[in-house]
């Protein structure tokens, strides 16, 4: 049995995940990132392997904001930006779908498809209202288990409405409205609206958004959010088994589509690099203004990759 391995490194979780031939996922880890993405890297490959002991790792994807970084450590065969990575995932698991709402840890972005082409997108990076880390940080503040949230904000009967046009504004009326007296079923699930109507009118401004939906991002798990999705567009949306790791499963799916087009096999390094030291240092060119940033990449004590400089002078080792 052939398997491909894709990898999503993000700000808040790094997820690892290996699928079949067709697609299908055979594991998967989510894990937080923590600030030590080579780290949590070697770790989503280690419990990779122990499930996949008796299957040829025939091809290996990166993707997410260390996907350069997590290419290195593991020898991918393709390196894609989340938005392809995203679209080919929920393309695979629901045929024909003509909007994916994502949203994450510490970002939110929509995908918009026609025919299984991505015709159009947008990404918001700077504000946190409606992102996973404000999802947690509430749910801490409430004393509320974040698993929990989405399913009481289900029990509302009356939602309060939320300013939520901003996280400072949006906690500062949560605030409010518990002092009120309201029902804390109520300001969750108003909360939740509110940061839907935030991502509508920032996120998918302008967007034609049309069915088939997909949802997906650690957020999806939110029942509230899911429910607040449905009753603003009128329109069912999809959270797919796997939810959380999309953008991992569209690297491997593009890592097999890659390696099978090439027809020169793998550059997967295989499960041993778990083992490797790796090491990332940087320094600052002073050869021009530009003042670039030079990632080095360290393996062992050898300097095996290195990226950020505009004119290329630093990439030649």
């Amino acid at each position: 049995m052939r398997g491909y391995i894709g990898v999503d490194v993000g700000s808040v979780s790094t997820n690892v995940v290996a699928i079949d031939d067709e697609g299908n996922v055979i594991d998967k880890v989510y894990l937080r990132t923590q600030g030590q993405p080579i780290k949590v890297v070697q770790e989503g490959l280690r419990a990779i392997a122990a499930k996949c002991s008796d299957i040829e790792i025939a091809g290996a994807g990166t993707t997410g904001s260390g996907r350069r970084l997590a290419s290195v450590i593991v020898g991918a065969d393709c390196v894609k930006n989340e938005i392809t990575a995203h679209a080919v995932a929920a393309s695979h698991v629901v045929p024909g779908v003509q909007t994916v709402l994502e949203i994450g840890g510490q970002d939110s972005k929509i995908i918009i498809l026609r025919n299984g082409v991505v015709i159009d997108f947008a990404m918001n990076t700077v504000c946190a209202a409606g992102t996973g880390s404000f999802l947690d940080h509430q749910a801490t503040r409430l004393n509320i288990p974040i698993e929990q949230f989405g399913d009481l904000a289900l029990k509302a009967e009356v939602p309060v409405r939320i300013a939520g046009r901003c996280a400072v504004f949006a906690e500062s009326d949560m605030i409010h409205k518990q002092q009120m007296g309201h029902r804390i079923e109520d300001i969750v699930c108003g909360l939740c609206e509110a940061l839907v109507r935030n991502y509508l009118n920032n996120v998918g401004k302008g967007k034609d958004i049309l069915p088939p939906i997909v949802f997906q991002g650690g957020v999806a798990a939110n029942a509230g959010m899911k429910r607040a999705f449905e009753k603003a567009l009128g329109e069912t949306v999809i959270v797919p088994e796997h939810y959380n790791v999309m953008g991992a499963i569209g690297a491997a799916i593009l890592a097999a589509e890659e390696v099978k087009r090439r027809g020169t096999g793998t550059l997967f390094r295989g499960f041993d690099v778990v083992d490797e030291e790796f090491e990332a240092r940087s320094f600052e060119c002073k050869g021009c203004p530009n003042r670039c940033e030079v990632i080095n990449i360290i393996r062992d004590g050898d300097t095996i990759a290195r990226w950020g400089d505009r004119c290329g002078k630093w990439e030649a080792l």
